[in-house]
């Protein structure tokens, strides 16, 4: 049962499950693919939810991975059996055994839905940006929205026009910056099928615009000339000073992930939309309550409230041979060895694993990098008769403290602010502090010497 399908199964999770108005990617379209796959048709310099789904099932159609992919089917939960060496996996269709495990569920579609009192009482319609609606008719309807992460910023611009009274709660303002955004003429996609290097030389600048973005990040001295765009794009955009007020963020750019937008500022000035400078206490039958004493009474609660990123559900599921979850393990802070590997979890590789987001680069090239290393422990574990491989727990360890020590000067740690980058225990087990052309390289090279190995025969051996 061992599927390496699932590069493509994590990013169409993705594409699948947030399909509201306005779903656009805020990486440029030519990073945001394989690059064995590359498409010079993009309609857009980033493009939107229907035209990267339809990418990514072309690619999975044209590999034929189809054929090897058993839909709809959930796993319910996945045991290590030490003598086996097999993974023994319960689905809501039976039980299968595998010898390797890639764990592709991916972040940013499991919805992280907020407790708040009164609000599964609510008379009216409630439902998540990731699970929308697309029933509900929203014209003329008096909407709440919670949160300003990256899926309101695109859905806000999107339905207001449509709406009664859309009232914006934001318990933290965000920075946004102008995107570059436009269609791309027949010609240039003309060009980019047939003119030799032309789509690599375009994708090349727009890879090292987004790398030096990334090493701002890194040294956060070199923001200061982002931030101030973000503050001429905000008061450029919005002329009311009270509102200016509420959405100028007390951090640095960068402490938590930038957003991308040239319709949002000019959406929240419409005179149908009231921004709300603060977290929601409760909701009292229609009426939602503010933080600060605000109230909206309407007809539809839309959530903007993000994704269970580090408290991955899958975590849950995924046992090691003593039954321990992964969770139980990680302990609110997850760790792994190159995003992928984790000690105590042999045959099992994690795809878009802790310590691996950029917050700048694309996750196909982290996807790649991942799959190489998978890729390689596969192939010398058949070619030298291993029953398991498992990452040595002083490789984990020494990797994760040389991972801390470079993330303690970053901005996603020093930005003065409270991210999803930050776990339950206030460390920071999302973020890759380096560059992506290291990601690249180090991620996807397997080496035996950081592995432990058990031959077939049952013989333990400590490469090295």
């Amino acid at each position: 049962m061992t599927s390496l399908s699932e590069s493509a199964g994590v990013r169409k999770a993705t594409w699948r499950a947030n399909t509201y108005p306005g779903c656009q990617c805020d990486v440029p379209s030519r990073l945001y693919s394989y690059s064995f796959a590359p498409n010079p048709d993009w309609t857009r310099v980033y493009a939107h939810q229907p035209e990267i789904l339809a990418y990514v099932r072309e690619v999975a159609d044209r590999h034929r991975l189809r054929e090897h992919t058993r839909f709809g089917v959930r796993m319910t939960g996945a045991h290590w059996q030490p003598d086996a060496a097999r993974w023994r996996i319960r689905t809501d269709a039976g039980a299968f055994t595998a010898r390797f495990l890639i764990a592709g569920a991916g972040p940013w579609n499991e919805p992280l839905i907020p407790d708040i009192p009164g609000l599964s009482a609510f008379p009216g319609e409630v439902f998540h940006s990731a699970r929308w609606n697309h029933d509900y008719d929203l014209r003329g309807k008096r909407i709440a929205v919670l949160g300003t992460g990256a899926s309101a910023v695109q859905f806000v611009p999107a339905i207001a026009p449509q709406v009664d009274r859309l009232h914006l709660f934001q318990r933290t303002a965000q920075w946004v910056l102008p995107k570059p955004d436009h269609r791309i003429p027949k010609v240039e996609r003309w060009a980019m099928r047939q003119v030799p290097g032309a789509r690599a030389a375009v994708a090349s600048v727009e890879y090292r615009a987004m790398e030096m973005l990334g090493r701002g990040f890194r040294k956060p001295s070199l923001l200061r000339g982002v931030q101030a765009l973000a503050r001429v794009h905000l008061r450029a955009t919005v002329r009311d000073r009270e509102l200016r007020r509420k959405l100028t963020p007390d951090y640095t750019i960068g402490c938590k992930r930038i957003l991308f937008s040239n319709h949002y500022y000019p959406a929240l000035t419409r005179p149908n939309v009231e921004v709300h400078a603060c977290a929601v206490r409760t909701v009292d039958g229609s009426t939602v309550l503010g933080a600060d004493g605000s109230s909206a009474e309407v007809d539809a609660v839309i959530l903007g409230t993000g994704f269970h990123i580090l408290d991955m559900p899958l975590s849950n599921l995924i046992h090691d041979g003593a039954g321990r979850t992964l969770a139980d393990h990680w302990q609110g802070s997850p760790e792994a060895y190159l995003g992928t590997v984790t000690a105590g979890f042999p045959n099992v590789f994690l795809l878009l694993g802790p310590g691996l987001g950029t917050g700048h680069s694309s996750a196909f090239t982290i996807l790649e990098a991942q799959l190489d290393l998978a890729l390689g422990a596969i192939r010398s574990a058949r070619a030298e008769g291993w029953a398991s491989v498992e990452v040595r727990r002083d490789v984990q360890a020494a990797y994760n403290t040389d991972l801390q020590a470079a993330l303690a000067g970053t901005v996603y740690n020093t930005g003065g602010c409270r991210s999803y980058y930050l776990d339950v225990n206030g460390r920071n087990s999302f973020s890759w502090p380096w560059s992506t052309d290291r990601l690249r390289t180090h991620v996807a090279r397997f080496d035996a010497r950081d592995f432990s190995v058990i031959h077939a025969a049952g013989r333990p051996e400590l490469s090295a």
